[in-house]
């Protein structure tokens, strides 16, 4: 598999884990304010890394980190992700697997072969803005539905996120949102970060009363709602 970025330690990405992060090239959506425009439109085939030299990185961290992140991009598009995730667990790490949910078949497959540990999938917005916020003309919410399922239902550990951005979210909106994975047992609200280098300029944050507002919305439906980025 070709990976396209590799962050040698992370301490927020994998919950409780100390893990790697690779990063895969090629997504399904073109959502505006994604930060990794180079991993989505801009992709640079210049500098990318061998599963060869992953894993011999991987080998020499075996008491190091706990496991390994696998994000993009959308990963679950990448022909040989199966095999590569087979490999990593072969290894004994533990696998946490970053999706949008638009793929269910592909993650049922996944999931149905026990190869990731924990799956943590974003929650674009509510269904009425899903295709907007995706930068898409339509999309399939049957599909978001059914990986929702799939996740809540996997007995994996999971993550369900939103990332808020104020162009494309109201406090009012993460009541919906919470609707659309009643029963989850953790949904995080992260607040939108502006690197300076997004697929569209000019987005921002909300501030911190309508974060609070938001997660007191999705409270309303949800057990757990915590929020990141503040």
């Amino acid at each position: 598999m070709k990976i396209y970025g590799l962050q040698k330690l992370t301490l927020l990405d994998y919950p409780s884990k100390t893990a790697c992060t690779v990063f895969t090239a090629g997504c399904n959506m073109r959502c505006p304010f994604c930060h990794n425009p180079s991993l989505v439109t801009r992709i640079d085939n210049s500098y990318i890394i061998s599963e060869e030299e992953f894993f011999s990185f991987l080998s020499k961290r075996k008491g190091v980190l706990d496991g390994v992140c696998v994000t993009g991009g959308e990963p679950l598009l990448q022909p040989d992700l199966k095999d590569f995730i087979a490999k990593i667990k072969e290894k004994g790490f533990l696998v946490k697997l970053d999706t949008n949910g638009a793929l269910p078949e592909k993650l049922k497959d996944i999931i149905s072969s026990d190869l990731v540990d924990y799956i943590a999938m974003d929650i674009k917005n509510t269904p009425e803005k899903y295709a907007v916020t995706c930068g898409m003309e339509e999309i399939s919410p049957d599909d978001i539905y059914k990986s929702i399922n799939l996740i809540i239902n996997s007995g994996k550990e999971y993550e369900f996120r939103t990332t808020a951005v104020r162009e494309f979210h109201t406090p009012e909106d993460f009541k919906a949102i919470a609707g659309m994975i009643k029963g989850a047992k953790a949904y995080y609200i992260q607040n939108f970060v502006d690197s300076g280098d997004t697929i569209v300029k000019g987005f921002s944050p909300l501030n911190e009363n309508d974060l609070q507002e938001a997660r007191a919305e999705a409270l309303k439906i949800l057990d757990k709602v915590e929020i990141r980025g503040i």
